[in-house]
């Protein structure tokens, strides 16, 4: 893998080279034009240019001073009035990265002693948490050891408890990153822990205790891991719905097969497999998101967006940080890149997250491999926020699109009924799939309860049957609603975004739409509801992680419908996506 290594360092400086000017000489960070600074810009700055020096063992970066901007850095994150874990969780490990020992390592030199002492008690000073915030007191806990600021090291038993809280949230022992309220927040931000918690423990000055930990990380990681050959498409999308997702959605999974190839998580049987992934997985990063003429990473701009929570300066810092770890972690496993792609596998798979009396969530995952379509239907919670990206549809960009921080019923009904908004989302009862006539395979799920669009059970009002079924490039929802006792539903909408990939930076064999869409047709409605097309091109707010938005089509009932018990609402819709190819 050394010319992947080789590879990675070149677009790591490309980036590093087009964002140190913006290290301001308090340390904060300068944001480009029209973003706004976060307060835990610096610890990811440092972060970057810590694991910079892991890898090439330099302190100059041409006229910059590496050790001074880490240190100016980390001064900033020390200083910082606002609460930034995660910040300060970076900032520790970017210090640490420059050596165990403080005695021995320059960035410590340069701080002020002030600094020093805050920073030791700010390392000292955590919450305990039930979610990935949780890998960063890891973090801090391991810097504060490994430098020799406390004799007591508390990592072990802080990786304990991050895994005791896994399997207290989850029956099959997947990360719940929001476990309070309705809880099954299951998305990428469990990889995004393993993946920072093990290049913590990397740094930790007590190897055996490193040894000791990776077995029980190891269990709950791989099952994130054997989930990516299902997860990422052949165009080599990777991680698609939640929270974080975009080019953190590829940078996440690599890292992940990266530190499984190195440890040897991966058998010798599925290493040619999985060098493949994440050959695929590097490729649709770098046409997506790269600017190949300037050597900086894209996250927003006048076709597409991210969410709040990411910057582009922080997105640039974040990536050269992963390029200069997967130059690295690509040396220490050696071999070459050449592995042949897997056989082309029809896959129909639904992952259990949690399952309990009172609820079941996970994701399917459908893969035909005659027409290419490939989707991903999540039943989990949204956590706190309130976007479209972790509902219940099939999720695949390009073809089923939906737009970044805003929520719109994409493809299932939201039901009105006075102050309450009811969707078929979130969980499910008696998750099924099932062959029927033709080798067609179902996906089905029941709400003995619905469930409002912000996550609240609404007892006594009524219940949903959900089915999915596939059959090669067509899909098909049927939605059925009952009520307890007769009830007005004030209004009914379903909708559909209709996008394309970025115009510039897009893989050509991503799928994409023709001419002819997703060809929908309503099989049966007893909403009696009407479509309607609104144009979206001209309207900046409506972008996807991928792409930009120009039409949603919305069929919609505006009017009281009087719903009676015992009788059976019906809205099944099919579909056919005409499937292209981005550069047809």
């Amino acid at each position: 893998m050394q010319n992947f290594a080789e590879q990675c360092l070149d677009m790591a400086q490309a980036i590093l080279s087009h964002n140190l000017d913006a290290i301001n000489e308090d340390g904060t960070i300068r944001p480009i034009e029209g973003e706004h600074s976060r307060t835990d810009e610096p610890g990811h700055a440092a972060l970057a240019i810590g694991e910079y020096f892991r890898l090439t063992n330099e302190s100059k970066f041409g006229d910059h001073d590496l050790v001074d901007l880490v240190a100016r850095t980390v001064t900033a994150q020390t200083f910082t009035d606002e609460e930034a874990e995660n910040g300060l969780a970076y900032a520790a490990l970017g210090l640490l990265s420059f050596s165990p020992a403080k005695e021995r390592n320059p960035v410590w030199e340069r701080l002020l002693e002030q600094t020093q002492e805050t920073f030791d008690k700010r390392l000292l000073q955590r919450s305990d948490y039930d979610n990935h915030l949780q890998s960063f007191n890891i973090a801090k806990a391991v810097t504060r050891f490994s430098m020799g600021l406390s004799k007591k090291d508390e990592t072990g038993k802080l990786v304990d408890r991050f895994i005791e809280r896994i399997k207290e949230n989850s029956s099959t022992g997947y990360m719940d990153d929001e476990p309070t309220g309705l809880g099954g927040s299951f998305d990428i931000y469990g990889i995004l822990s393993f993946v920072f918690i093990r290049q913590a423990l990397q740094l930790h000055s007590n190897m055996h205790l490193r040894d000791r930990k990776l077995p029980s990380l190891r269990t709950h990681a791989e099952k994130y891991l054997k989930m990516l050959p299902d997860v990422v498409r052949l165009d080599g999308m990777g991680w698609c719905y939640g929270r974080g997702i975009g080019a953190y959605g590829q940078m996440h999974c690599i890292s992940l097969i990266l530190q499984a190839l190195r440890d040897g998580w991966i058998t010798d049987t599925d290493k040619p497999k999985y060098v493949d992934l994440m050959r695929r997985l590097f490729q649709f990063f770098f046409l997506t998101y790269v600017d190949r003429e300037h050597g900086f990473l894209v996250i927003r701009d006048d076709e597409r967006t991210t969410g709040d929570n990411h910057t582009t300066r922080m997105a640039n810092f974040d990536a050269a940080r992963y390029l200069c770890q997967w130059a690295r972690l690509a040396r220490s496993i050696g071999g070459t890149m050449d592995a042949k792609p897997a056989p082309v596998k029809r896959v129909s798979r639904f992952v259990v997250f949690d399952k309990s009396h009172k609820k079941e969530q996970g994701l399917f995952m459908y893969h035909d491999p005659d027409s290419g379509l490939h989707v991903q239907i999540p039943l989990i919670s949204q956590g706190r926020e309130r976007f479209s990206d972790s509902l219940a549809f099939p999720h695949c960009p390009g073809v089923v699109d939906w737009p970044v921080a805003k929520y719109l019923p994409i493809l299932l009904p939201e039901l009105t009924f006075g102050d309450k908004i009811v969707i078929p989302a979130f969980y499910g009862k008696r998750c099924t799939i099932r062959q029927g006539l033709r080798n067609a395979l179902t996906f089905s799920y029941e709400q003995p309860d619905l469930i409002t669009t912000d996550e609240k059970y609404v007892s006594g009002l009524g219940s949903c049957k959900v089915t999915w079924t596939f059959l090669g490039g067509k899909m098909t929802s049927e939605f059925v609603f009952t009520v307890k006792q007769q009830v007005t539903m004030d209004s009914m909408r379903y909708l559909i975004a209709l996008g394309t990939p970025h115009s510039t930076y897009r893989h050509g064999m991503s799928f994409t739409l023709g001419a002819e869409g997703l060809r929908p047709a309503v099989v049966k409605d007893d909403f009696h509801a009407e479509w309607d097309t609104q144009s979206v091109t001209a309207d900046s707010d409506y972008k996807t992680y991928w792409g930009k938005l120009h039409f949603l089509q919305s069929l919609k009932r505006d009017h009281p419908l009087i719903m009676r018990p015992g009788q059976q609402y019906r809205l099944m819709v099919e579909f056919e996506p005409d499937l292209a190819m981005a550069d047809e």
